[in-house]
């Protein structure tokens, strides 16, 4: 988050313009906003501390009398601010830097600048106030810039709520109160940003292993529909996921997300042990289509999808519990969402599946016996 942002923080919102008194007049104005957003913590202004500045003003009407460019006159100043090497001398293995600048006076004391006398084309010496204004200012210490463009960084981060809500109403504040002079604009970064970025990588992610897991149901029940069945077990786990998920205390993050594409796979097992058993009776023993058959098939895998739903949810245990434990932050929200999964999927499995397939699963069953008998004639 930090190297995405720039800043150590949740929100970040970065405000982009020309004139850093404009920046800092409509940061203060955004942090005040802040201040009124419930769960909104921490907030603060990037930190600019004004130090005196020497800044010089050339007079181009007056230094062109003269046969000056601005940049020759700024040339002097900065050759006798900071120093020019001029050449360098070596004592043995050490070499030591000779170095050309004015009197350190001139530094103590910025008003002499004024009596700096500067060469002329002509070959006359003028006095440097002759041509440029010095003035003595307060600036900042450091003007900091991202993309080419100065910015100002105001910070925040969230408390007891979740983050989505507050950069939700963080924007429609902003949006409704905050009016932005033409060139300015700003733009909200942080651990918002991170968590917008791998929310839609991970919904592609999702999508992409969905149909990964229906091509490999297909390929190993022989049988689009009954793939499509044993898909049935993913939304039967999103009931319990969301429910454990609001019990927790609602808050949508990554890690949460992570446990919900993570369920389409668990949850896949309990449909495939009990579909793949259905067809494994009709294949192979003989049995007819018929709701004996069905709850023949549910009962004999009854304990093995219970013992690995609570083998699994056992091993997740630890994570669920303890939430403000160090070092939980993110196991602790995906534990609870696929503990949730797991639990309505295995309960609701044992009503559904068998229910939907003694509804749709007649004319898998009906190919596979004709296959069974076709076997049966050309043996």
């Amino acid at each position: 988050d930090h190297m995405q942002s720039g800043v150590r923080a949740q929100i970040a919102i970065k405000l982009f313009g020309s004139d850093l008194s404009v920046l800092r007049a409509k940061a203060d104005e955004i942090r005040n906003m802040l201040i009124t957003v419930e769960g909104a913590t921490d907030i603060q202004i990037e930190k600019q501390v004004l130090i005196p500045q020497i800044r010089f003003i050339v007079d181009r009407v007056q230094a062109a009398n003269y046969g000056l460019t601005p940049g020759e006159i700024v040339k002097t100043l900065e050759t006798g601010l900071n120093g020019l090497k001029v050449s360098e001398v070596i004592d043995g293995n050490r070499r030591t830097d000779i170095v050309l600048r004015f009197d350190e006076r001139f530094k103590s004391q910025p008003e002499n600048l004024q009596d700096i006398l500067i060469h002329t084309p002509t070959g006359s010496q003028i006095p440097i106030s002759t041509v440029a204004k010095i003035e003595m200012l307060p600036g900042p210490n450091q003007i900091l810039r991202e993309n080419g463009q100065r910015r100002i960084v105001i910070s925040a981060n969230t408390s007891g709520r979740d983050l989505s809500s507050v950069v939700q109403e963080i924007q429609q504040k902003i949006t409704a109160g905050v009016r932005l002079p033409e060139g300015y604009f700003l733009e909200l970064g942080g651990q918002f940003e991170a968590q917008q970025k791998a929310t839609r990588i991970l919904s592609l992610l999702s999508i992409i292993s969905l149909f990964a897991i229906f091509a490999l149901l297909v390929k190993g029940l022989g049988h689009w529909q009954a793939a499509l069945q044993v898909l049935i077990n993913v939304p039967l786990a999103l009931i319990g996921a969301i429910w454990a998920l609001h019990l927790s205390g609602g808050v949508f993050s990554v890690a949460t997300l992570v446990g919900f594409v993570s369920l389409a796979g668990i949850t896949s097992r309990n449909g495939i042990m009990m579909i793949a058993h259905y067809l494994h009776l009709i294949r192979e023993e003989g049995e007819e289509f018929s709701e004996k058959m069905i709850i023949r098939g549910s009962l004999e895998r009854l304990v093995p999808v219970m013992m690995t739903a609570m083998t699994a949810c056992l091993s997740l245990l630890p994570f669920a519990v303890a939430a403000d434990a160090p070092g939980k932050e993110i196991l602790h929200p995906l534990a609870v969402v696929v503990i949730g999964g797991i639990l309505t999927a295995t309960l609701l499995d044992q009503i559904v599946t068998p229910a939907v397939f003694y509804k749709f699963g007649r004319k898998v069953a009906e190919q596979i016996i004709a296959d069974r008998e076709d076997k049966i004639i050309t043996g």
